[in-house]
């Protein structure tokens, strides 16, 4: 069995708390070493093992930590990845991998001079109905897809004025927070988009920080929607999947969060039977309608690639190069959106 890693996590907030600290400390390849409370130590509540430092300076400068898991507010993201990547650890950087393209890129750079694996937490890869659209696509269950449309909605009147994800700040908002996960799941299923179409809303009250979006992705035969949303109080689909043969609809969350918040660390999670999408499809004059199974998933998977890639040189799941595609795409958004128009996606 190979040494487990180390970590320093930076730092303690919602991000941390609910997934990466329960996930590395449940994971047998992960030490969860230290970490950054500027002022508090509510980490040595959960894991009295946990060495608390007061700066991400003090967390870079140990020796024994491997690898750095970035969780700060979003501007923080580009200088903490840089400076960990140059003082030589691996970095996993929460998403949105950074606030602009041209600071991906510079990362991306360093981390192939440095030698050191970089990757980003787009866990929703390992979301359940996530995974079930993934395999229905393989096994062209639909036929050739033509539409694809994703919801993240949530109802949250109510403004957490002392959050900085709802201040008028650069990369705040809902685009750049639940938008990426939205973003990812696409690129991953299909691919870079030829062209992009938003319009990008704040419609609660007094809110500063964008709230509500619509991304189309406009691919060369299928045509992807991606909406969030913070009025949403009844259930809308979360997945409508449509192809030349038939279609997948599904209602509810990925029940992974809801577990983490529980207390629930899972190797494998099997959705409810409840929560099951429904399909629709005729293959070779035989129709099939009913419920298909979600297919079980954990979001430990990502971090098992992480130590693969570390230690074993293994292919990494979440490139960063995908992950810069991601903030392109959000950027692109923003542009359509101001601009009122479709804009093409440059050529690799």
């Amino acid at each position: 069995m190979r040494e487990p890693i180390k970590v320093g996590l930076s730092a303690f907030g919602k991000a941390s708390t609910i997934f990466h600290a329960p996930l590395l400390h449940a994971h047998p390849n992960f030490i969860l070493s230290s970490v950054v409370e500027r002022t508090k130590e509510n980490s040595r509540d959960l894991y009295p093992q946990v060495t608390i430092v007061r700066s991400f300076d003090e967390l870079i400068a140990d020796p024994d930590i491997e690898l750095i898991v970035i969780t700060t507010p979003n501007q923080l993201h580009f200088p903490q990845a840089r400076q960990a990547l140059e003082a030589g650890k691996h970095v996993v950087v929460d998403k949105p991998f950074t606030i602009y393209a041209e600071d991906a890129a510079t990362l991306i750079e360093i981390a192939e001079k440095t030698q050191r694996v970089l990757s980003v937490f787009h866990n929703r890869r390992w979301d359940s109905d996530h995974q079930t659209v993934a395999q229905i696509i393989r096994e062209n269950l639909l036929g050739d897809v033509v539409e694809y449309v994703s919801h993240f909605d949530r109802f949250r009147k109510e403004l957490k004025p002392e959050a900085w994800r709802e201040r008028d700040q650069p990369g705040a908002g809902i685009l750049y927070d639940l938008g990426s996960h939205l973003i990812d799941q696409a690129v991953h299923l299909f691919g870079k988009p030829n062209q992009v179409f938003a319009d990008v809303r704040t419609q609660r009250h007094h809110a500063e920080a964008d709230d509500n979006f619509e991304i189309i992705l406009y691919y060369t035969n299928l045509k992807v929607t991606l909406k969030a949303g913070m009025l949403i109080p009844h259930a809308l689909p979360r997945l409508q999947v449509i192809g030349q043969e038939g279609s997948y609809v599904k209602y509810h969350m990925d029940v992974q969060e809801a577990h983490l918040k529980e207390g629930l660390v899972l190797t494998k999670v099997l959705e409810p039977e409840e929560n099951w999408g429904q399909i629709f499809t005729s293959l070779k004059g035989i129709t099939v309608k009913g419920k298909i199974p979600s297919v079980p998933a954990s979001y430990l998977d990502y971090y098992s690639n992480i130590f693969k890639a570390i230690r074993e040189g293994k292919e990494l799941q979440v490139k960063p190069e995908e992950a810069r595609l991601v903030i392109e795409i959000i950027q692109v958004a923003m542009q359509s959106h101001y601009e009122k128009r479709v804009i093409s996606l440059p050529l690799d």
